[in-house]
C-alpha cells in the first residue's frame, strides 16, 4: 500500500537526517525519557524552479519534480504560499489517510531562478546542468514497497548533479542563501518537525516548555517562537547544524571540503481555529510569515 511505502521511506530519511542533525536525536531522547511520544508534523524539502535537459527530455527541478513523488504516494496539494521578496514559492501536501496512517504533511518549496539577477541564474543553471535523471516512480511504486524499491525512492532525496564550484556557491550565497543551500544539498531533507500536540507528556505540555527543555540540554534554539494561538500555529526551531560539504576548488578543480549549514529541527504546536460560528477545527495548514522566518535558519553565520 502507498501509505505504508511512504512510512517506510520516511523512516529511512529520518535515520539519515537524524544521524546528521544531533538536535533531532536530543529532542527524541528528551521526549521519550519523559514518557512521551515522538510524532512528525511535516517534512520540508527545497528545490529550484528551473528546466534542465535530460536523456528523457526536459525536467523541471522545482516543486513539480518532488511533487510527482508526493502525488504518486497518494498526497494531494492542500495549500500554496508565495514569498516574493526572496523569490520563493511553496506548496504543502496532505495525505487523505493522514490520521489513519499517522502520515506527516509535506512542505515543498522552490526558488524561482528566473527572477534572480541574470549572472546568478546562469551560475545556478550551469551547476545543475550535470543533473542525472532519477528513478522512474511508477515502476518503483508498482513493486509493492520492497527494500529495493524503497532504496530507489531514497535516491531521489540526494543531490542529482555534480558538486558545485566553491566560488559559485559563495557568489550565489550573496544573493540567495536558499539557492546556495540547494546547490550543495540538492533534495536532502531540509527539516523534520516534532509535533508538540502529540508529545503526550506532562513534562512538556506545550511548545514553550519544549523549547526550554531543549535549551536546557544545550541545544541552540531560535530566539523567538513564530505565530500565535489565534492563527492556529506556533513554530520554532533549533539552529542549523554546520557540516563539511564537498565543493570543487576554483584553481585545481579537485574536490575539497568546506563548512556549510545543513539542517535544523523544528517543533510545532497547532491550535483550534473557528471556521464558522460555533465550530472549531485544529489548524492543519501553514503560515507564510512563519515559514519565511524559518527559511532564514540555514543562513550561513559569518
Amino acid at each position: 500500500m502507498k501509505p505504508e511505502i511512504a512510512l517506510h521511506l520516511y523512516s529511512i530519511l529520518w535515520q539519515e537526517y537524524s544521524a546528521r542533525v544531533s538536535y533531532a536525536r536530543t529532542y527524541q531522547q528528551m521526549i521519550i525519557a519523559a514518557g512521551g511520544t515522538v510524532a512528525n508534523d511535516h517534512i520540508a524539502f527545497r528545490s529550484l524552479r528551473l528546466l534542465v535537459d535530460s536523456p528523457q527530455g526536459q525536467v523541471n527541478l522545482g516543486i513539480d519534480y518532488l511533487g510527482k513523488l508526493a502525488e504518486a504516494l497518494g498526497y494531494v496539494v492542500a495549500g500554496e504560499y508565495t514569498f516574493a521578496q526572496t523569490h520563493l514559492y511553496a506548496r504543502h501536501y496532505r495525505h487523505p489517510q493522514q490520521e489513519e496512517f499517522d502520515l506527516p504533511k509535506l512542505f515543498i518549496s522552490e526558488l524561482i531562478v528566473d527572477e534572480l539577477p541574470a549572472d546568478i541564474a546562469q551560475l545556478i543553471s550551469q551547476t545543475v546542468s550535470s543533473f542525472s535523471n532519477q528513478p522512474e516512480l511508477s515502476s518503483v511504486l508498482q513493486s509493492e514497497g520492497n527494500c529495493e524499491s524503497i532504496a530507489e525512492l531514497q535516491k531521489v532525496f540526494s543531490r542529482p548533479w555534480l558538486p558545485p564550484q566553491r566560488s559559485v556557491v559563495e557568489e550565489v550565497n550573496q544573493i540567495t542563501q536558499y539557492g546556495a543551500w540547494v546547490l550543495l544539498h540538492g533534495y536532502a531533507v531540509n527539516h523534520f518537525t516534532g509535533y508538540v500536540n502529540r508529545q503526550n507528556t506532562a513534562a512538556y505540555p506545550d511548545i514553550d516548555s519544549t523549547a526550554r527543555g531543549l535549551a536546557n540540554l544545550g541545544v541552540p534554539m531560535k530566539a523567538e517562537i513564530e505565530g500565535n494561538v489565534a492563527c492556529g500555529l506556533r513554530q520554532t526551531a533549533t539552529q542549523a547544524v554546520t557540516e563539511m560539504v564537498t565543493v570543487l576548488d576554483n584553481i585545481s578543480g579537485g574536490e575539497i571540503q568546506i563548512p556549510w549549514t545543513y539542517a535544523y529541527y523544528e517543533i510545532a504546536q497547532r491550535y483550534p481555529v473557528e471556521i464558522e460560528p460555533g465550530k472549531q477545527v485544529l489548524f492543519d495548514a501553514f503560515l507564510g510569515s512563519n515559514a519565511q522566518q524559518l527559511f532564514e535558519m540555514t543562513r550561513l553565520s559569518k
